[in-house]
């Protein structure tokens, strides 16, 4: 579409980068706002822990890009920084660890702090699909159907060209609209701290799984091809995981809860 937002001299501004910024803007805003509300949270500590989890997922990022194609990237390493995205799954497996270290290193609650997190992800993931669907990458497979776009300018990264393709990155910004939104529904609503944050990922995995079978970047690779790609298994480790905690989170803080409730004379 517009991969480049606009270029004055040697300045290039790309869509991509302005919409994860812009991503990073609301993230921020919502963190400061619930932070502070829920556990008084200070603006140095939101920005300390912003820088850490925006490091933390552009490394894992990377590195997940790497492995998608080793050869392709140890030929010319440049290409890894060439406009070349992230992997989702690879920036928030590494983003995970960096949180919780944070979270237990500044003494704040961490359950309470996942869920503000959930939410945080989506703003920034969500805007950062759009930027996707700008630079042309994720993009789709070819396609008749209503939904088509077509993708002309030879900066964007979709493949072909001039060719109608399924816009799977705006599918995917707007599932996460819908799941950001059921979080915004269940979080005063919510039985645990954390449920926010495990309903996310079995949320987003389950809606990752079925989206990847539009997407048309294959180079990304399978691990039984066609039918489950790499992201489609991480997926699924993920979601398990998630399963797994659920009922023991529930039922962990419903001990806690009951031992600091006073005993009755």
């Amino acid at each position: 579409m517009h991969p480049v937002l606009f270029k004055i001299g040697s300045i290039t501004l790309y869509t991509y980068g302005f919409m994860i910024a812009v991503g990073i803007v609301f993230g921020v805003t919502y963190l400061t706002r619930r932070g502070r509300k829920e556990l008084r949270i200070t603006f140095d500590q939101v920005n300390n822990l912003f820088l850490l989890v925006f490091l933390a997922a552009v490394i894992g990022g990377k590195v997940f890009l790497f492995f998608e194609s080793p050869r392709y990237y140890a030929e010319s390493p440049g290409r890894l920084f060439a406009g070349s995205g992230f992997v989702f799954y690879g920036s928030f497996l590494f983003a995970i660890p960096t949180m919780l270290w944070f979270f237990r290193k500044n003494k704040l609650p961490v359950y309470q702090m996942l869920d503000i997190m959930a939410i945080v992800t989506c703003l920034v993931h969500m805007f950062g699909r759009v930027g996707c669907f700008m630079a042309g990458c994720c993009y789709g497979k070819p396609t008749e159907g209503f939904l088509a776009v077509i993708f002309t300018d030879p900066a964007c990264q979709a493949k072909p060209l001039n060719t109608p393709l399924f816009p799977s990155q705006l599918m995917e910004a707007g599932f996460i609209l819908l799941v950001m939104l059921g979080l915004l529904y269940l979080r005063d609503r919510k039985q645990f701290h954390g449920q926010l944050f495990l309903v996310y990922i079995v949320a987003y995995a389950a809606g990752r799984f079925v989206l990847e079978y539009f997407r048309g970047d294959e180079v990304r690779g399978f691990i039984i091809d066609p039918w489950l790609s790499h992201s489609q298994f991480i997926a699924l480790l993920i979601a398990f995981g998630a399963l797994y905690f659920y009922p023991r989170w529930k039922k962990l803080q419903s001990i806690t809860s009951n031992r600091s409730q006073p005993s009755r004379p």
